[in-house]
């Protein structure tokens, strides 16, 4: 899918979404592949406040160079787009679950990291400090919701293909305080509906 493609597949889900800077071709395509591209991974960002939470996923860090994801989705539900290609935001994970997840079969416990999420996987970053207090606003699970199914549409791929990073590598915990079962069934139903 191109960039273009992907920021029309979400806008036809309905999202509103916003273009930051150089998105098209902020990649880290220089230091590996992008694809074949298998899943959508959702993720926290242990951050507050949507202009400093989309500088940093667009920015990085020290030591983890952006972009740190390809969509921010902030409370308001709105996507920011960051990056589109190779982002820095799976990291190594367990290719049991990789196959899982190429296959759409239930996924199986996370206890290696072994292969290289970054390749495989489209990342949204949600805005939440992951501590289990901060609220999910509805607003912004319907945009997790609609975000991944649009990605989905376009692969044609089902909710077995959308994970959370606690699913993929060991030790991690985002995205706390969603039920990642259950945003595989909102997909599910939303592309069931045509």
């Amino acid at each position: 899918m191109s960039a273009s493609s992907f920021i029309r597949a979400l806008k036809n889900e309905g999202l509103s979404v916003v273009e930051v800077g150089d998105w098209r071709t902020h990649n880290r395509n220089h230091v590996g592949p992008w694809g074949p591209v298998h899943g959508v991974m959702m993720h926290h960002t242990v951050t507050k406040g949507t202009a400093k939470t989309v500088r940093i996923c667009r920015d990085g860090y020290a030591g983890l160079p952006g972009p740190l994801c390809h969509g921010v989705i902030a409370k308001d539900g709105k996507v920011h787009l960051v990056g589109y290609g190779r982002a820095n935001h799976a990291g190594s994970g367990d290719d049991d679950v990789l196959r899982a997840v190429i296959a759409e079969k239930a996924l199986p416990p996370d206890n290696e990291a072994n292969t290289d999420g970054n390749r495989h996987f489209y990342g949204f970053e949600c805005e939440n400090l992951g501590d289990g207090k901060d609220p999910w606003p509805a607003v912004q699970v319907e945009a997790m919701e609609a975000a991944a199914a649009a990605v989905c549409r376009v692969h044609d791929w089902n909710g077995p293909s959308v994970i959370g990073h606690l699913e993929w590598q060991p030790g991690k915990i985002d995205p706390r305080g969603v039920s990642m079962a259950g945003l595989r069934r909102r997909v599910d139903e939303r592309l069931s509906q045509g």
